[in-house]
This record gives C-alpha cells, sequence and structure tokens, in this order.
C-alpha cells in the first residue's frame, strides 16, 4: 500500500513537471518574432549511441529512438513555420563503424526516409531530400535515396499553358509558388512564395553519406565537366570562378544557406556539416542528446536566434 501510494506520488509529481514544462513552452512559442525565424536549420542529430549506452540498451536502440525523434521534430517545424531543413544523418566518417551497427542503422535510416515522406504533419506534405554520395552508401539504401530523388522530379511536372507560362508552379494542396531546382541527387522544388490562406512545404534535405569536403569536390567537379560540355577552356574558367559559381553545383543549390545550425548532444564542432554554406550561419549547441531534444529546447535555440544580431562580416 505504501509502495503504491509513493508511485502515485512520483507520477503526479512527473505530471505536474511535464505540464509546467508544456505550459513553458507554449508561451516561449507565442513570443517568438514571426518576422525573425530562420527559413533554413541544419541539424547534426548527435547523440544516439551515448543515449542507448545511458539507458543500458543496445546501441540500435539508440538510433531508432533518434529517428522517431527526427519524424517529431519535422512536425515541429512544420507547426513554426520553418520552410526548410537539413538533418545531419550519416556522414562519410560514420561508414568507417562496425558492419553490424551499419547494417541496423541503414535500415533504420531507409525506414525514417519512408516515414518523412509520407508523413502530413497538420496536413501539410514533406518533401524529403537526399544530399551526399549516394555511390558510397549500401545499394538497398542508395536505391530508396535515387527513388526519392526520382519522386521529387515526378513532382516537379512542367509548368502548363494555364499557369500563364510562369517559371513556378503552384505546389498541390499548398496554395505556394515553387520552382524546380535540379541537383546532384535529384530534382527538389523550392519554395518561391506562398500564400498567406495556405500552410507551407517543409523540405527536408536528408544528408546521408555526406561529407562537406566531399561535396565541395563534387561541386568543382561538376563545375568542370559542364565548362568542357560547353567547349569552355581552364584559363576561362579560372578567370570567372566565383564563389556563387561554385554554389550553383552544391547539392543544396537553389536553395538559402541556413541561417541557424544546431547541434545536440553537448558537442561544439560542425564535423563536416554545411561547411561552405554555413559561412554566415548562426551556431546552438544544445547538451541535450538527440532523442532527448524536447520541443521547448528547439524554442529556446530559436528564441536565441531571433536575439541575435547579425553582422555577416560588417
Amino acid at each position: 500500500m505504501v509502495e503504491h501510494e509513493t508511485a502515485l506520488t512520483d507520477g503526479g509529481r512527473m505530471g505536474l513537471r511535464n505540464l509546467a514544462y508544456s505550459m513553458y513552452e507554449s508561451r516561449l512559442s507565442r513570443a517568438l518574432p514571426r518576422d525573425r525565424m530562420p527559413q533554413h536549420i541544419g541539424v547534426v542529430v548527435d547523440g544516439n549511441r551515448r543515449w542507448a549506452k545511458l539507458a543500458g540498451t543496445p546501441t540500435a536502440d539508440g538510433h531508432l529512438a533518434g529517428a522517431n525523434k527526427i519524424v517529431e521534430f519535422i512536425d515541429w517545424c512544420a507547426d513554426l513555420g520553418i520552410p526548410t531543413v537539413t538533418l545531419y544523418m550519416l556522414s562519410t566518417d560514420n561508414m568507417n563503424r562496425s558492419a553490424d551497427e551499419l547494417d541496423q542503422l541503414m535500415e533504420i535510416i531507409g525506414d525514417t526516409l519512408d516515414r518523412l515522406a509520407e508523413s502530413r504533419p497538420g496536413g501539410r506534405p514533406v518533401r524529403v531530400h537526399p544530399v551526399g554520395a549516394l555511390e558510397m552508401l549500401p545499394e538497398p539504401l542508395a536505391a530508396r535515396l535515387r527513388q526519392l530523388g526520382e519522386r521529387n522530379a515526378a513532382a516537379a511536372e512542367p509548368v502548363s499553358e494555364a499557369s500563364g507560362g510562369r517559371g513556378d508552379d503552384t505546389d498541390a494542396g499548398t496554395g505556394a509558388e515553387a520552382e524546380t531546382v535540379t541537383t546532384r541527387t535529384g530534382s527538389i522544388r523550392r519554395i518561391v512564395r506562398r500564400s498567406r490562406e495556405q500552410a507551407p512545404v517543409v523540405h527536408v534535405n536528408v544528408a546521408v553519406g555526406y561529407g562537406g569536403r566531399q561535396e565541395i569536390v563534387d561541386a568543382v567537379k561538376d563545375l568542370l565537366r559542364d565548362a568542357e560540355a560547353a567547349g569552355r577552356g581552364l584559363s576561362e574558367v579560372a578567370e570567372d570562378l566565383t564563389p556563387g559559381s561554385i554554389s550553383q553545383w552544391l547539392y543544396t543549390r537553389g536553395q538559402p544557406d541556413p541561417e541557424l545550425i544546431i547541434r545536440t548532444s553537448g558537442e561544439q564542432r560542425l564535423s563536416g556539416f554545411l561547411m561552405w554554406q554555413s559561412a554566415y550561419s548562426e551556431f546552438y549547441f544544445c547538451e541535450a542528446l538527440w532523442p532527448d531534444f524536447r520541443r521547448v529546447d528547439f524554442v529556446r535555440a530559436l528564441r536565441d536566434y531571433a536575439q541575435r544580431q547579425r553582422r555577416f562580416g560588417s
């Protein structure tokens, strides 16, 4: 009887704590200045393995918990009106892990991609776009990523005559006008303008088999191949080379650079994530391991970002 009463007391305390956090998070969310919200957020989803170790469970359980958090996180972004998110899910360095862990991780990532592609947070579609070197991945996962790229390409149909011949089109079900951007790993529709009456689509770039240095190398290779196909010489290419001309060949070309990059687990480094695109990004480091990352933690990051004065080197 005493143990039962103690359990009820502990449960009651937990319920009160959750209620307090919920009220606090709601108050913070309402206070966020909507005109200072980032349009592109990058996230280094770090801490799954440490979470599993602390919980005394297999490593795969940590990766699964992290995958569930990703789906939940995209729902938060949709609710708060964040139109573009890039998730650092698997780096090229991670490919050195044990075969057993990689096999489990690849399966979890594949299932997570399917869940994201099929999700409708608040009734809104999520567009999933892979960024990374697919040739480095096991064929089953690479095939799933290619299917996502093909799905994006299929969704990016030519503008009909009824649209008035504009260079963009209206995203079905959202009222948002979008244009097609072709990237190394497929096609993605970038939001150009949104109707106030309709909710925006969330574009999710999933960085799998991704390395920031490799992305820059691939961009330069593609730039040179394109120049060769156009009959341009190396001297001419070198003379005309600018940061903008390289940006046009990045995995995320056609999208805005991330204004905010969040990393969980307390580590304070980029680990090669969006090295080119993050030149003027704001960084936010959170102590929570990724599976423990709460909506209130996310709102705090957004509040911190909104309070900063971005100088862009000036």
